[in-house]
């Protein structure tokens, strides 16, 4: 919250970002908490071997089933954010950090084996071929800049730009350590994983009849049809779950850090009553999406089939994402934010990792944010116009 008036105490207009940015994080957990507590329930179904001896359309209809409680739900993710806000409430922010390393690593490993074990299912070639082959005949269908609005579209969220969620991992980085080398790392890790899930997911989809463009539920039908097919896919699945779960709650956690600093920072509200206030408030913004499933399935804000949990998406995806990234880069790069200079001082302090590639100025100066500016008037012209 306070990043702005350190950095720049005297030129006002851009300190108003810090707030939008801090609405950003609430709007990111009015769904995120309940998607980390659909991992949670599915870890504890597993476990138990709720789903061992179904079938791929009784895998389905138990997730639909799920989507119809709103009571066993809201239990869900009520715990989701009481696990994300405990270690934030004590500040054990370097403790959570070994454990969520170790458990990545783990992650990691698990989905290398899954994406092994998937590519073996019969007709995964079929999933193969449609995930890793290029289909430039449907590109041009669609268009190209519908596919680099989706590719953007998808990097904005997976690295939480923006908005701030990524900040308070930055600012665990050792002054050592050059910003760049760090990014190329991230970037190359997000990518590993994205591409381990497609071979993990697309395969598995053909193998068992689910449809590829399933969206978010296809980890929930997808991946138990999988741990049936697997020796002791019980087990496997159990721990997939679990570190699915940690992954999830570390991005809660992360957030939920945001939000409670923003309050000690800017109100000098003490962390406990923060915590208790901001979890209280969280809580009840959660449910809207809850309830987006059944109480309020008529509710079709961005027309038809479409829910809360699309609505809130929508403001996070294709609004605070892209306008958050278009702040940033042109406060870096311009005279009337930061600057350029100092941005470059800061990126390149430290003795280990790369260097910014300071020839390329111009691009991210004027050419990165047109681009920026072009993927958040495409994302309101497909909903609203087209």
């Amino acid at each position: 919250g306070l990043t702005f008036e350190t950095l720049t105490p005297t030129k006002k207009p851009w300190h108003l970002y810090g707030k939008l940015a801090i609405i950003g994080n609430y709007v990111l957990m009015m769904f995120y908490t309940t998607i980390t507590g659909w991992l949670l329930s599915y870890f504890v179904h597993t476990i138990k071997g709720d789903f061992v001896g179904l079938n791929a359309d009784q895998v389905g209809g138990f997730f639909s089933t799920m989507l119809g409680k709103p009571g066993s739900m809201i239990f869900w993710m009520i715990l989701a954010v009481v696990l994300g806000l405990l270690p934030v409430a004590k500040g054990l922010q370097s403790g959570v950090e070994k454990i969520t390393k170790q458990m990545m690593i783990g992650l990691l490993l698990l989905m290398l084996v899954l994406a092994f074990n998937s590519m073996l299912l019969d007709g995964a070639g079929e999933g193969l071929k449609f995930y890793l082959v290029p289909d430039f005949g449907k590109m041009v269908e669609s268009g190209l800049s519908e596919t680099i609005y989706a590719a953007m579209g998808q990097a904005f969220f997976t690295l939480s730009l923006g908005i701030g969620s990524i900040s308070i991992f930055g600012s665990y980085i050792g002054k050592e350590h050059r910003l760049t080398g760090e990014a190329v790392r991230i970037i190359g890790l997000d990518t590993f994983v994205a591409l381990c899930s497609g071979l993990i997911i697309f395969p598995a989809a053909f193998a068992f009849g689910v449809q590829p463009d399933a969206g978010p539920s296809l980890i929930f039908i997808t991946l138990p049809n999988i741990f049936n097919q697997m020796s002791g896919g019980r087990i496997w699945g159990s721990l997939f779950f679990l570190f699915m779960s940690f992954a999830a709650l570390s991005t809660l956690i992360a957030v939920f850090e945001n939000i409670i600093s923003f309050w000690i920072d800017t109100k000098g509200v003490d962390r406990k009553k923060a915590t208790l206030f901001n979890g209280i408030a969280i809580v009840l913004l959660s449910l809207p999406c809850i309830l987006g499933f059944n109480v309020l399935a008529g509710f079709q804000p961005l027309g038809p089939g479409t829910g809360v949990l699309d609505l809130e998406d929508f403001v996070v995806s294709s609004t605070l994402l892209p306008l958050g990234s278009l702040f940033f880069t042109i406060y870096c790069t311009w005279k009337y934010g930061w600057g350029w200079d100092k941005f470059i001082t800061e990126a390149d302090s430290g003795s280990n990792g790369l260097g910014f590639p300071k020839v390329l100025r111009p691009y991210f100066k004027y050419v990165l944010p047109a681009i920026i500016l072009g993927i958040f008037l495409k994302g309101y012209w497909d909903i609203f116009i087209a």
